[in-house]
């Protein structure tokens, strides 16, 4: 118990250290609609939280929040960026979220000779399901004009970083990893134990909600619930096609698009859970899974990406998890249906989930990492000349 007018001590994973008495200054350059609660994303979360906590690492955030179709804006948005960046003084260090800087190399790159840039990508942006193969192609090109020119980038896992890497050609040396935290929270009391599933994701092709309803539509002879928690409006036509297949199999009165939530709502939605489903075709992280894990609640996912990271393992070794084929809604039934049928499958997930829920790190380890790299940022070469 801690006595009355003696402050908390800091966990071994978020001791900030000691805070200088005058902060650095970071210019973050973010999405519009970082902050919209109708459309909440992995990277909109991961970039709000990682201002809140780079000031306990020496770093004041200045946030710069950019609206625009990112990353393919009009010319609007472009200049929109452009006054931006041409506002910030010579030298200052600038943290450019990937979404609105690598689809704009004309913008970005003659920065590089003034300003101090660092990007972070939370998704490669040829990555993203239903592109067509030419608009991948350009996507991806214009990723690499920007990687290729500024000094530091960072991802969200390590498999991320070797994908960056390999695929683009950049010096390792160059590309760090700062994985996204998790807030311990209560253990989720779930329903019966086995039977309430939830998906929280956007609704959209690359999260792959189809493959869970096909999923779903095979094992409807068990006794299970689903709720699928995410924003609606990123793929208009994607909701439409989900909502009639999930009429189509005759799901709806068990499978619900909620919408997304947040706060309280999101709480109380994991809190009700007893498995975690995610069927993404790409992931470079997964925050959905820690966020689950944190309650103690275990995890079916697709093998992609970086999603075998944010499953992990408990520390004595056991998974929390079960990961399957990508394109193999017969799989997820398979296991859907061990879940339900094995009782010493579901201690042994919930004991790894637990385990592994006491190990997750928090979101200093987030910023103590991003402060590493702008620390490290070299000078930008106009200066240095």
């Amino acid at each position: 118990m801690r006595l009355p007018g003696v402050p908390a001590q800091p966990t071994a994973t978020e001791d900030p250290g000691i805070i200088p008495m005058s902060l650095r200054t970071v210019h973050f350059v973010m999405p519009g609609g970082v902050d919209d609660p109708a459309a909440p994303s992995g990277g909109n979360a991961y970039d709000r939280r990682v201002c809140l906590d780079l000031p306990g690492f020496g770093w004041q955030v200045t946030r710069h929040a950019v609206p625009g179709t990112w990353p393919r804006p009009d010319a609007a948005d472009r200049e929109r960026l452009a006054r931006t960046l041409r506002d910030l003084p010579d030298d200052a260090v600038v943290l450019l979220d990937g979404l609105v800087a690598c689809g704009v190399p004309e913008t970005v790159v003659p920065e590089a000779e003034r300003l101090r840039l660092a990007v972070l990508v939370h998704l490669p942006l040829g990555d993203e399901t239903g592109l067509t193969p030419a608009l991948a192609a350009d996507l991806d090109a214009r990723e690499r004009a920007v990687l290729r020119t500024v000094p530091a980038v960072v991802a969200t896992s390590e498999w991320a970083v070797r994908r960056l890497v390999s695929h683009h050609g950049l010096t390792p040396g160059r590309v760090h990893v700062a994985a996204p935290g998790a807030d311990i929270a209560p253990l989720a009391p779930g329903s019966d134990g086995v039977s309430r599933l939830l998906c929280v994701a956007a609704v959209t092709p690359r999260k792959g909600q189809h493959r869970l309803v096909e999923a779903l539509a095979t094992v409807r002879d068990l006794p299970w619930t689903c709720a699928c928690v995410g924003g609606l409006g990123h793929d208009p036509g994607y909701v439409a096609d989900l909502r009639d297949l999930i009429d189509r199999y005759g799901l709806s009165d068990r499978l619900h698009l909620t919408g997304p939530r947040s706060g309280a709502d999101l709480d109380a939605a994991y809190a009700a859970a007893d498995l975690m489903v995610l069927t993404s075709y790409a992931e470079t992280y997964g925050m959905a899974v820690t966020e689950a894990l944190a309650r103690g609640i275990p995890v079916l996912a697709t093998d992609v990406g970086g999603l075998p990271e944010a499953v992990g393992r408990a520390p004595d070794g056991g998974v929390p998890g079960i990961l399957v084929p990508p394109e193999d809604p017969a799989a997820l039934a398979a296991e859907l249906r061990g879940w339900f049928g094995e009782p010493d499958v579901r201690r042994r997930l919930k004991a790894a989930a637990r385990g592994r829920r006491a190990a997750l790190d928090g979101w200093a380890a987030t910023a103590r990492s991003l402060a590493g790299v702008l620390q490290r940022l070299p000078e930008a070469p106009r200066r240095a000349a």
